[in-house]
This record gives structure tokens, sequence and C-alpha cells, in this order.
């Protein structure tokens, strides 16, 4: 029997958090970097070779194909935009590379007296962040673009126009892209617009008024990002989604 998704989610500023119950997705690629954590019941995370595993944490790369399989499972999903300070330290193996052993590994190990203890969130985020070392600096063009976007999302954006505005050419920004953020710019525009989705879904609005005020053409389109971003339907995603405040959330 399919599990069905049922939690709490926090957006913040390149990072969404999900606490809950954890259900079932089919194959998709996302472009955030995702740190699975599972505090009870069984979660298997299958990768795009067919391989699977039942897992407690794991850091799925960015583009990345998986699925996940839930069993009377709880814990926490943490999506990290690639070009985030956190996203760019836990980006190991490189974007869209390695299998589900990799993602694994990717954990630090616990603590002593901790073997087998499902991790807390902020210690797991921490221990991560340390392990993979200091991230770098992101390009000034690469920080006025990524500005720029945002600015847009309500409509048409052409990587002309913010290369402009960055004052660089289209080509040298698309390799900045790809060096710095760890994916294209269609693919991060693709994530940023998907993130305004749900912004404008926890203030109010219906499916329809997100997908047009997120720069979608449709709701037909913001359907199909969020099956090949998440793995399951928007109804699904939001049936048993309840939002909370970051000021209030937890990290346990």
């Amino acid at each position: 029997m399919t599990q069905l998704w049922n939690g709490k989610v926090t957006l913040e500023p390149g990072r969404l958090t999900f606490r809950g119950r954890i259900g079932t997705t089919h194959a998709h690629a996302h472009a955030a970097v995702q740190i699975v954590i599972v505090a009870s019941g069984t979660v298997e995370v299958i990768d795009g070779h067919g391989h699977g595993r039942c897992v407690r944490a794991a850091v799925i790369p960015a583009r990345a194909v998986h699925a996940v399989r839930a069993e009377d499972a709880w814990g926490t999903l943490v999506y990290c935009d690639a070009d985030s300070l956190l996203g760019r330290r836990v980006q190991c193996p490189p974007a869209g590379g390695g299998g589900i052993a990799d993602w694994v590994r990717a954990v630090p190990p616990q603590g002593p007296g901790e073997e087998g203890a499902p991790p807390r969130l902020g210690d797991l985020l921490l221990a991560v962040a340390s392990a993979q070392g200091a991230a770098g600096g992101t390009h000034p063009a690469v920080r006025a673009a990524i500005a720029r976007t945002q600015s847009l999302l309500g409509g048409p954006i052409r990587l002309d126009d913010v290369a402009a505005a960055a004052g660089i050419s289209p080509s040298r920004l698309g390799h900045l892209f790809a060096q710095e953020v760890g994916m294209s710019f269609p693919t991060y525009l693709r994530w940023a617009r998907l993130r305004r989705a749900m912004e404008l879904v926890r203030a109010g609005a219906t499916l329809t008024r997100a997908a047009y005020g997120a720069g979608f053409s449709d709701s037909s389109h913001l359907t199909r990002v969020v099956h090949e971003m998440f793995g399951l339907a928007p109804s699904e995603l939001l049936r048993g989604v309840r939002w909370e405040d970051a000021a209030t959330a937890t990290t346990s």
C-alpha cells in the first residue's frame, strides 16, 4: 500500500524542510540537494540504476534520479538550494553522480554511544557541513544574476537579459552557473519558480494562481514540474502538508 505524505513544511531562504510521515514517490530528479533523516519506520531509497537500500540518513545530490518507498516511516527531509551555503557544502558526490552507496556514505558517522540512533537534524546539518569543508565564494556575477532572476519570476526570463543585468556574456554566465551553482541556468530557474509557487500557495493562493505568479505557463506546467522534482502530484504534496513558520519550527 502506498504511504501518503503527512507533516509540516517550513520554507526558508535556500531551504525547504519537511517533518512528518514520509510518503512514497516515483522516480524523479530535483534541482535541490536532499538530506534524508529517518526517525522511525522503513524508508528505501532507489537510485537511477535500480539499486535500493533502506536508510536511516542519506545525502542525495542535485539532479540524481531516485525513488522512495516508505512503510510506517517518519522523519525529516531537507531540500537545499544547490547555490546555498549548505547546499554547496553537502553536494557530494558531484551533481547527478554516484548512487545509493555514495549517498549513504556522504553522512558522517554518529558519535560514541549513538550507533543506530536517528540523528538530530541540527547535529546532522552541522556535521555534514563540517565534514565537507568550507564552500568557496560565489562569483559576483552569479549573485547578481540570482538576484535579478528572483525579481522577474512572475514572467518570462531570458538568459541574455539576466546576463546583461549581471554585466557578463550569456555563455560566461552559463559556464559560471554550471561551475559554481552545480546546475545549468534553466534548471536553476525551474527550481526557483517552483519555490516561488510554494511560497504563494503558503500565502493562500490557489494552484492556478500560484502557477501564474511563479511564471509557469499554467497549472498543468506546474504539475509536470512537481512530478519531476518530487515524484508526486501537487495535490498529494499539498493534501497532507501543513505550513509552519520557520521561527517556531524545532530542529529535533
